[in-house]
């Protein structure tokens, strides 16, 4: 029986063959990012990278699945092989920044990229390589009790004002909500080339669609 038995009857063959033979680039480890990574696994994925250059954190335990005894590792080297135990999906991980001067390098041969970062630069660096060679890239961002996940040719990089906040108000069930609502976005997209963009609030626990 395949681990992706209940996936493949709720997806179909066709649809599940197209997901494993995606490329995807997620650019983030941190609570979006290494969620979503998880989730596109689990889901049929087998084309994955991951860039991210933070070492874990103990905060970062409750939001992010990783270990106390990953402290201190690289996420997307601890990222890579949880996925690799858990379903036999190899991560490319990438413990690098990224910046402008090295999209080309680190973002090549992929068919979409999900970015996660938090910061506004590499947001920027991201949405710019995507919109110079056309790929398809979904970005998706969290604020207080509200999230956004928006198709790349609709967004905006958000001011850099936060930039450098460490300590926020987060919760765990926002970033499943969100995590949710993104890798469902991705899978309708490479399903059917459709992008949709969403609004999520926590406290009324609201998905909307996004019209731009």
């Amino acid at each position: 029986m395949s681990i992706f038995f209940h996936e493949q009857l709720y997806r179909s063959n066709a649809v599940m063959a197209k997901l494993k033979n995606y490329p995807v680039t997620i650019c983030g480890a941190g609570a979006l990012g290494a969620n979503i990574a998880e989730n596109l696994a689990r889901s049929g994925f087998d084309k994955l990278t991951v860039i991210d250059r933070d070492r874990i954190e103990e905060r970062n335990v409750s939001t992010q699945p990783y270990y106390r005894a990953d402290v201190g590792a690289f996420k997307a080297k601890i990222l890579a092989n949880n996925l690799y135990r858990a379903v036999g999906t190899k991560v490319d991980a990438k413990t690098k920044e990224l910046t402008s001067e090295n999209t080309n390098q680190l973002l090549k041969d992929n068919q979409l990229i999900v970015d996660v970062f938090d910061n506004s630069v590499s947001r920027q660096a991201v949405k710019d390589y995507a919109d110079q060679f056309s790929i398809p890239c979904i970005h998706a961002g969290l604020a207080a009790d509200y999230a956004e996940i928006i198709w790349n040719d609709v967004y905006r990089v958000p001011s850099d004002v936060n930039d450098d906040v460490c300590d926020y108000p987060l919760a765990r069930n926002l970033v499943m909500l969100t995590v949710a609502v993104t890798c469902e976005a991705i899978v309708s997209f490479i399903a059917t080339a459709q992008q949709r963009n969403f609004t999520i609030t926590l406290k009324d626990l609201t998905v909307q669609s996004l019209c731009l």
